[in-house]
């Protein structure tokens, strides 16, 4: 991108560990005569909002968005042809320390920088084909305003008394305003156009209960976990602060639970004006995690209603794509929980969390997740984005670090670095997107050499997070499980040199595939040779450890069963319930299909004790939880320094969900859904399941239920894709297809009867 423009910044506001001011910039300027077409191109370090004659510009929130700004910055276009008028304008500047010099990965301020800065150029042409420029330079001015600090972490402090009211308008006088200090633009880091779908207002919510828990202290109830803002209406008293806090649970008193939050203070501050009736006020530089809102310092003689606060919801303006709905209410609780649980962690990077002093692209909840985020919503444009920020974290050698955007240097996890891989693959299978691939080609083959030399014997090292969370590990130094760090590192070292084999193959290089498929044979062999013992069982006799040899296939065939039979064993002695983590979990219920025993995947699914997916919606959960107990009716609260009540790793159930029990499953030979299965495993109970998903070719959904005696299925192929209808039984005489007998165009796909179809609505019948 040329820029004739330079940074321009506030001069005195090298932030320190206290907060500052946000800068308040402009610049006016006269035209002759309205343009015929206007672009401005905006960015900042930091995050900012750009007014011309008054009027805000686009409607994108914490703009310009989250890179590493060492690396790349984004920037944002505008066609903004129609703000501009003869005469006078006026283009107003409101700055924000954002990512850039706020508070940013648990430590202290200024990771990336000391102060905002702010980059412009507006491009203007004229009926006589003329073009004028107009950038960001040294005539432009700044102030301190209102806006007292912002910070992600922390909040926004807002004092209505020091508004300076038409300083984004023509005519205003800004003789005491200073010059702004300038720097060039220079060749680092990297400016480009953000291509992703920005943040923006998704929704709002209104309150569903209001509660004075003390008198003028009033906690107000959005009724489900959210990401976003607080919009407040107060009656306004000139000098009277409001201050409003957040949280995602309430203490048994009734008074806000923030310890989980850790020292992210999360707490707005707005100063009345006081010029009379009620004041609204919403922050724009911050964003906070939460389903209650307290105010206080309201008058004691007042009664709130719902409008005085509006849960505003923001995140990545991602399309919904997919739906799954079934029979168990809570079923479709849980697929409520994990979308709200994607909304809420998908702003800007895939976070872990929305709320405490973390909120950081955590590379191993990512990947876990990925299936499932695929088909909740069209994330092509945000895995594209968020991936580009992961090459540019990758170190020389190789080494892929536990959050992107990196804030922790060499750190490395397997199952973690592993997303560099994982990820792109799994975009390429629901999207069908080979430019993914491409892309990351070079990025997944420095992983595998990274992962190589760093393996003795093709064996990884005892290092990284383990399997993360497992329950009953509640003490802090057991937060990695007792599944052996090196067989988890040895297994996802083996799987993603089976995904760069497969990656090769698709890019056309097979001399490349065969390379990395002998590998992945290598290291499958090293597992074994490492990790199972002579008395015919796993080192780590774990069901994270079993599940990691069937899903990746890593043991001999002689084993197989063997390995099966303890992963049953483990199930049985914990009482039913699943004993896994963040890497265990994903694989549990498609595992348990896999060797035909999906009746016990359903009844994992559908606990209701502790440990399970159902057990925190027993619990009052409408978003995924950290951990399993993060809380309960009966003990309470966590421990609050791991304790996220929005995380959506956990989440990825819901890839088996709508690909098994309600059966709609893409085919890897065919990416992007033209061809894929209508493949439901009918059970747990439920009388009907259905799933959607909108793709390139339009919608694509599988549906089953009962009616007395007879199971009817129904699936809907696009035109120009097909699909593969894999029957739950075995006997073809029973089945009809629109009306008909399926015996001549069925075939034995496994166990089970199938037939092929193309486009169309289809339903089928089969006879109990």
């Amino acid at each position: 991108m040329n820029w004739k423009a330079d940074w321009i910044h506030l001069p005195g506001q090298e932030r320190d560990e206290a907060p500052a001011p946000g800068p308040y910039v402009r610049k006016a300027f006269v035209l002759e005569s309205p343009p015929t077409k206007a672009t401005a191109r905006v960015t900042a370090l930091g995050l900012y909002e750009v007014w011309i004659n008054g009027r805000r510009v686009g409607d994108v929130q914490m703009a310009p968005g989250w890179t590493d700004y060492r690396t790349r910055v984004p920037a944002q276009e505008y066609d903004v042809t129609g703000f501009l008028v003869p005469g006078e304008n006026v283009i107003g500047v409101k700055l924000g320390d954002g990512w850039y010099c706020g508070k940013m990965f648990v430590y202290d301020r200024r990771f990336y920088g000391d102060h905002p800065e702010f980059l412009f150029q507006l491009s203007m042409e004229t009926a006589g084909d003329t073009e004028q420029l107009l950038a960001s330079d040294a005539t432009w001015k700044a102030t301190e305003g209102p806006l007292l600090y912002s910070d992600i972490y922390d909040g926004e402090a807002y004092d209505a008394r020091k508004e300076l009211p038409g300083w984004n308008l023509p005519s205003f006088d800004d003789s005491a305003w200073k010059a702004v200090a300038t720097r060039p633009v220079g060749k680092k880091p990297l400016i480009e156009l953000a291509e992703h779908e920005p943040v923006r207002v998704i929704e709002e919510r209104s309150p569903l209960d209001i509660d004075e828990v003390e008198p003028g202290r009033w906690i107000f109830d959005l009724g489900q976990n959210m990401v976003g803002r607080a919009r407040i209406m107060v009656p306004g008293e000139e000098g009277r602060t409001i201050t409003i806090r957040f949280a995602e649970m309430l203490n048994r008193d009734g008074t806000l639970y923030t310890e989980n939050y850790r020292s992210a203070k999360s707490t707005d501050h707005y100063t009345c004006h006081g010029r009379g009736g009620f004041e609204q006020w919403e922050p724009v530089f911050t964003f906070h995690g939460f389903r209650y809102v307290e105010l206080s310092g309201l008058p004691r003689d007042v009664q709130p209603d719902e409008s005085w606060v509006t849960g505003v919801v923001l995140h990545n303006d991602i399309e919904p794509t997919g739906s799954f709905t079934c029979s168990n209410p809570l079923l479709n609780q849980l697929q409520s929980n994990i979308v709200w649980g994607q909304k809420g962690n998908f702003l800007e990077v895939p976070t872990d969390c929305p709320q405490r002093n973390e909120r950081l692209g955590w590379t191993g909840d990512a990947q876990v997740f990925c299936p499932t985020a695929s088909f909740n919503f069209d994330v092509l444009a945000f895995f594209h984005k968020w991936m580009k920020d992961v090459r540019d974290a990758q170190k020389e050698n190789g080494l892929v670090p536990l959050v992107v955007p990196d804030g922790f240097g060499e750190g490395e996890s397997p199952a973690w670095g592993d997303a560099v891989a994982i990820v792109p693959w799994e975009v390429y299978l629901r999207y069908g997107d080979m430019t993914i691939l491409e892309d990351n080609h070079d990025a997944i083959r420095k992983w595998i050499a990274f992962q190589k030399n760093d393996s003795p014997d093709l064996v990884r090292a005892d290092r990284g997070f383990g399997d993360w969370l497992q329950p009953y590990q509640e003490n802090e130094d057991q937060l990695r499980g007792d599944t052996e760090r090196s067989l988890i590192g040895t297994a996802y070292f083996a799987f993603t040199a089976g995904i760069a084999a497969r990656v090769a193959g698709v890019l056309g290089k097979p001399r490349e595939a065969a390379e990395m498929e002998r590998l992945a044979a290598d290291v499958r062999k090293a597992f074994t040779d490492a990790f199972w013992t002579n008395d015919g069982r796993l080192s780590s006799d774990t069901q994270t450890a079993y599940l990691l040899a069937l899903a990746f296939d890593l043991l001999p065939e002689k084993h197989v069963p063997a390995a099966f039979q303890h992963l049953l064993r483990l199930i049985n002695e914990a009482d039913g319930h699943l004993r896994t983590g963040f890497v265990g979990t994903p694989l549990l219920a498609p595992t348990l299909t896999r060797f035909g025993r999906e009746d016990l995947a359903y009844e994992l699914l559908l606990k209701e004790t502790y440990p399970g997916w159902l057990y925190s919606i027993r619990q009052g959960a409408t978003t995924m939880w950290e951990r399993w107990n993060s809380y309960s009716h009966s003990d309470g609260f966590g421990n609050a320094e791991m304790n996220s009540f929005n995380h959506y790793a956990y989440g990825a159930i819901g890839q088996w969900m709508y690909e098994t029990v309600a059966g709609l499953e893409p085919d890897p030979e065919h990416p992007g859904y033209t061809h894929f299965f209508v493949s439901p495993q009918p059970g747990g109970g439920l009388d009907w399941a259905r799933a959607e998903l909108a793709t390139a070719r339009g919608t694509v959904a599988s549906g089953w239920r009962f009616e007395e005696a007879t199971l009817v299925m129904e699936a809907v192929v696009p035109e120009g894709a097909s699909a593969t209808v894999v029957f739950p039984f075995g006997e073809t005489e029973a089945i009809l297809w629109q009306g008909r007998t399926v015996e001549n165009v069925a075939f034995k796909y496994g166990e089970r009867t199938a037939l092929k179809t193309g486009p169309g609505s289809h339903t089928f019948m089969i006879k109990m």
